[in-house]
């Protein structure tokens, strides 16, 4: 008896669409919506129409290891791709849902090889004037959001990596942002630097409260010259 996993034809999707005539099939997908700093990155892949790369899945399914093994093979062998940065500034000032549409959208028009066809994982994209379809976890479903979720992934682990680097404080190579208990810990301890999302809790209550604060101690002293 076959497992579940076994029966998921990754390449469904992108079969069905090649039987109907589309030629360059875009997958897109993003990482870091979740996280407390950094920024949202979302890439964009369009594979050749017969390649089969083994293992390929969901990013969030895989070793570190194995993502950059697959990573390697994707940008070698993809038809296009790309891949943009959403600073954490923009995500403050959109909100995370609008700042990742506008990254798919960014992604999408990067491509040096235009898609006929945009396979995207979740978020509908009601403004791409080229045919496409939202897929719930399709990350999970199709080879081709699978391969913008790795490209996405490894190129935003980076990132953090040399954020961790920059501002050593606060672990950024091991959580890449995300709010473990180590990553609090720091934030209690040293507050937020710059790459935080100042617009995310607890950032955001930490802000008011230093800005209360301030608002007190300024009122204090007013009072005490009078």
């Amino acid at each position: 008896m076959k497992s579940q996993k076994e029966k998921i034809n990754l390449y469904k999707f992108e079969e069905e669409l090649y039987d109907l005539g589309f030629e360059h099939i875009c997958g897109v997908d993003e990482a870091g919506r979740g996280p407390l700093a950094g920024p949202v990155v979302v890439a964009a892949c369009i594979l050749p129409p017969f390649l089969r790369i083994e293992g390929i899945n969901d990013s969030k399914k895989l070793s570190a290891k194995k993502r950059d093994e697959l990573y390697k093979i994707i940008v070698k062998n993809a038809i296009s791709y790309s891949c943009v940065f959403i600073d954490e500034k923009t995500i403050d000032n959109l909100n995370i849902y609008e700042a990742t549409k506008k990254g798919m959208l960014e992604a999408i028009d990067k491509l040096e090889v235009k898609a006929d066809y945009v396979l995207i994982d979740a978020m509908p994209l009601s403004e791409l004037k080229t045919n496409n379809k939202s897929i719930i976890h399709g990350d999970a479903l199709s080879a081709s959001i699978a391969a913008a979720s790795i490209i996405a992934k490894v190129s935003r682990d980076r990132y953090m990596d040399k954020m961790d680097i920059k501002y050593p404080n606060y672990g950024f190579k091991h959580h890449k942002g995300y709010g473990t208990k180590k990553h609090m810990e720091a934030l209690e301890k040293y507050g937020p630097c710059k790459i935080h999302r100042k617009t995310f809790s607890p950032i955001r209550e930490m802000l008011q409260k230093d800005k209360q604060l301030a608002l007190d101690l300024f009122n204090e002293e007013n009072e005490n010259k009078d």
